[in-house]
């Protein structure tokens, strides 16, 4: 069978209309390895397509928040990640306590409560860091999520060389060099066009960044708010460090962070971004990377901000630059195109949430996708992707934006820091916004009167010493049992091949049943009849009919 293929009404090919992939991931970032691996856990065959030749060298994220990190581990990658965070450590050494040892408004006050972490990772809020000790470590929904403390200093570029590795050993194929130019839905699958020839996929997913070229060629709106700022990240050497600040400096050009780790430096200016950087990017066609930044830029930036002569000497590695621009997708599904990643939401950096976002948006498509590839869900299962991601994107976005009505270096601005500041220097506020900087307050909307349901699954740990998500290495749903006479076990054998049973001693919660993302579809602290047809109901909603029904119910 062949089909003519049409880029603005122009044809151009005619191919062989043969199926190579179920899933194509268009994008070898964190966020397109990881739905990739999810998809193939699931059974689906499936190819990444990356534009660049070689894994970015730019510095990004420097750390992954609780729900990114707790994916990591589900997979049993959570020793290599934790690895990662003590190399980290090692090379920021003091120069991190020093400069992050300070209070949003300055000075500092003992806090009470449980000890954090190993980690004591905090963050920063519009570039005023949280200070670890003030926070309330024993708080329920920290100190529901601390098995992964020791994993969330972990860099962009070593966690996609970690994810790179993972789908290495899944044996799927990651095709670079590679840029799409053409897309067609064909009804029963996606006929791309590729600067190495056509594929023929069942799904495509663009995980191809916030210029995504997926996205342009699927007709998917892109809706939000320009930018205001520019801003650079580097890592550079500097002639006289000591001309700079330790930690965030603002001034009426804007702020600058120096640190956590000698030579690396955050720039931010409020130059009305829409008349270049954002002007260069609508400029820029079908993917087309701006001009690289150069150390003079990166210097003059610093220069502005700072309000001194200090002198860069050289670039370590590439620097990047960014802005505000804040936008969401109209859709994250077109047919059989769907979004994640910084392809179905942008937003500035402060905060770290971009990358756990993808992460994330890539954790909830992945097993849905790879389940209506195998047939056991209708494609109305992938309606939920979008109706659950999208207000935490939503949320995200207005984050950032709050953020950057504290940044500006306007009198009023710097007022509403000086209010924020206080706020943030009290044990509730440092609290609320570690709390939501982690990430371990993220839930879904779904049905159910448990206060797990929707949640991510905290840390359980078994009566053999072993912890719950252990046993989901492989993917699949997990279902904690601790009935006496295995009840909820028994129920779910009807399942079996999707759902995974684990029995423990009995406590409570009584049952769990844990989606592949992480997230609680249903748990009961009780034993009745009324939990094991709560089980049997969301058995039901998310994995499909029994294996022994003919016909599939429908999920979602």
């Amino acid at each position: 069978m062949t089909r003519t293929v049409f880029v603005d009404r122009t044809a151009f090919v005619t191919v062989d209309a043969k199926q190579d992939m179920d899933v194509t991931v268009v994008g070898a970032g964190p966020v397109g390895l990881v739905l990739a691996a999810e998809l193939a856990l699931s059974g689906a065959t499936v190819q990444v397509i990356e534009r660049l030749a070689e894994p970015a060298e730019a510095m990004k994220a420097g750390s992954i928040n609780v729900p990114t990190a707790e994916a990591l581990d589900r997979r049993g990658l959570l020793s290599a990640a934790e690895q990662v965070q003590r190399e980290i450590l090692g090379r920021v050494g003091s120069f991190a306590r020093k400069a992050d040892d300070q209070r949003p408004s300055g000075g500092r006050q003992p806090g009470s409560g449980r000890r954090a972490p190993d980690s004591r990772f905090t963050g920063h809020f519009a570039g005023m860091v949280l200070d670890a000790d003030l926070v309330d470590w024993s708080d329920a929904d920290l100190a529901a999520h601390t098995a992964v403390a020791g994993a969330r200093m972990v860099p962009q570029r070593e966690l996609e060389e970690l994810l790179a590795g993972h789908v290495a050993r899944l044996g799927i194929p990651v095709r670079r060099g590679t840029e799409v130019t053409a897309l067609e839905d064909t009804g029963d699958g996606m006929l791309v066009e590729t600067t190495a020839g056509p594929v023929r996929t069942g799904w495509l997913v663009g995980c191809d960044g916030g210029r995504s070229t997926v996205r342009r060629l699927a007709g998917i709106e892109f809706p939000g708010t320009d930018p205001e700022l520019t801003g650079h990240l580097a890592l550079v050497d500097i002639a006289d460090p000591e001309k700079l600040e330790n930690g965030w400096a603002w001034s009426a050009q804007g702020a600058y962070r120096y640190g956590p780790q000698p030579g690396r430096v955050v720039t931010v200016e409020f130059d009305g971004a829409p008349t270049g950087l954002l002007r260069t990017r609508l400029r820029s066609r079908g993917g087309t990377p701006m001009a690289p930044v150069t150390l003079d830029e990166v210097q003059a930036s610093l220069r502005r901000v700072s309000g001194t002569d200090v002198t860069l000497t050289a670039l370590r590695g590439a620097a990047t630059r960014w802005s505000d621009n804040a936008r969401q997708a109209a859709s994250y599904r077109s047919g059989r195109v769907l979004l994640a990643g910084d392809a179905a939401h942008v937003h500035s950096p402060f905060g770290g949430q971009g990358l756990n976002l993808g992460v994330g948006d890539a954790m909830n498509l992945g097993w849905k996708l790879g389940a209506v590839v195998a047939g056991w869900a209708p494609e109305g299962l992938l309606d939920t992707y979008d109706a659950e991601r999208r207000p935490l994107g939503a949320w995200v976005l207005d984050w950032t934006r709050a953020q950057i009505g504290v940044m500006r270096g306007d009198a009023k601005s710097a007022a509403l820091r000086e209010v924020v500041g206080d706020l943030l220097s009290t044990r509730d506020g440092t609290t609320y916004a570690v709390k939501k900087i982690s990430g371990v307050t993220q839930r879904v909307d779904l049905p159910g009167d448990h206060p797990l349901v929707g949640r991510f699954v905290p840390d359980l740990r078994l009566r053999d010493g072993s912890r719950l998500v252990d046993h989901g290495h492989g993917g699949g749903f997990l279902l904690l049992d601790r009935t006496p006479d295995g009840a909820f076990a028994r129920l779910a054998t009807s399942w079996a091949g999707r759902v995974t049973s684990v029995a423990d001693d009995h406590a409570t919660p009584t049952g769990v049943l844990v989606r592949p993302d992480g997230v609680v579809a249903w748990a009961s602290d009780t034993t009745d009849i009324a939990a094991v047809t709560g089980l049997e109901s969301a058995l039901h909603r998310w994995t499909g009919a029994p294996s022994s029904s003919p016909g599939h119910i429908p999920v979602g």
